[in-house]
This record gives C-alpha cells, structure tokens and sequence, in this order.
C-alpha cells in the first residue's frame, strides 16, 4: 500500500456472510457470549458439531506473516514450524495492530475468514492437514462472539477465491 492510502474499513460479519452467500456456499452461524481462548470456547462444543479452529497469526524475521489454523487441541511447535510453513527463521506472534491491518481482526477473533480483508496478498495462509479431516469446520466470523459453520471444501474455495491458495501441511504432527 503507497503513502497517502487509507486502508478500506475491515469486513464485517455481514459482509463475510454477503460474499459466502454470492460464492454459493453454505453457511450457519451461532451467536454467544465472547470468547478469547480456545479454553473458554470448547464449553460450545456440544451446540456446534464439526472441527474447531485455533488459529496463530505469525511473522518471521524477514515481516513474512502467516495464518496458521490448525484444530482447536493441536499442538504446534513454534521453534520448529518454520521450515514447515516456508518462514525465513524461527517465527512469532504478528502483532495486534498488524493483525487488524492484515486481517481486519483483534486478537481473540483470528479466523482463516479474516484474508477476506488482506487484499493485498500480505499473509500466507496455512492449512492444518488434520484440521481438513473434518467435513465441517467452525471459525469466527471476523468477531469472536459467534462461530460460523462451513464445508470443509467450501473453506478451501473460500480461501482461494480470496486469493489465499492454502498451503496445507501436517503441523500437528510434528514435535
């Protein structure tokens, strides 16, 4: 983005739920009380079947930012998921205020939905493959107070019609 340009406002919900709907992808949503960890969210998880997401928005040394969305009680190694994801180096946390630029979103409501917003290709996103085991995966819909329900291959076409081709990997898998 030149000097001068003024990012265009993050996505709502509703506007996440317009572009789905003119995709022709299915999707529900359930709203509840806010959550900001995967601890406070899996007490949902008998009124929303399917794969839950945990997701970790990363950058390496070079300002390389990734999207890692992995299942809810996957256990990722941040020493060693570099070489894994592509990442110039050991990786670690983006910060919030990249995290809102990038990706419209504050920490505790990071969802693979959030490329919607990155227009310009600036996060890499990357697809536990164990996640993909699912026919249905749950996200936040760009707000952490609601889970959206959508098809596993449909997340994928979500993804890449963003501009987003996923790089799926087996992460939770490795020590």
């Amino acid at each position: 983005m030149s000097e001068g340009t003024a990012a265009a406002p993050p996505k709502t919900d509703e506007e996440l739920f317009a572009a789905l709907d003119e995709m022709g992808i299915a999707h529900q949503t359930k709203t509840h009380p806010p959550v900001f960890t995967v601890s406070e969210s899996q007490s949902l998880r008998d009124a929303i079947p399917g794969g839950h997401t945990k997701n970790l928005f990363l950058k390496d040394k070079k300002d390389n930012f990734f999207l890692v969305t992995v299942e809810e009680d996957a256990e990722i190694n941040l020493k060693t998921i570099h070489p894994l994801i592509g990442a110039k180096g050991r990786v670690s946390f983006g910060k919030p205020d990249k995290l809102m630029a990038f990706l419209g979103v504050i920490p505790g409501a990071v969802t693979a939905f959030g490329v919607i917003n990155d227009t310009q290709g600036q996060v890499q996103m990357v697809l536990d493959a164990a996640l993909l085991e699912h026919e249905i995966i749950n996200a936040h819909p760009l707000r952490n107070d609601a889970t959206t329900s959508i098809g596993r291959d449909d997340l994928l076409r979500f993804l890449e019609a963003t501009g987003h081709k996923p790089l799926i990997v087996a992460l939770s898998a490795q020590d």
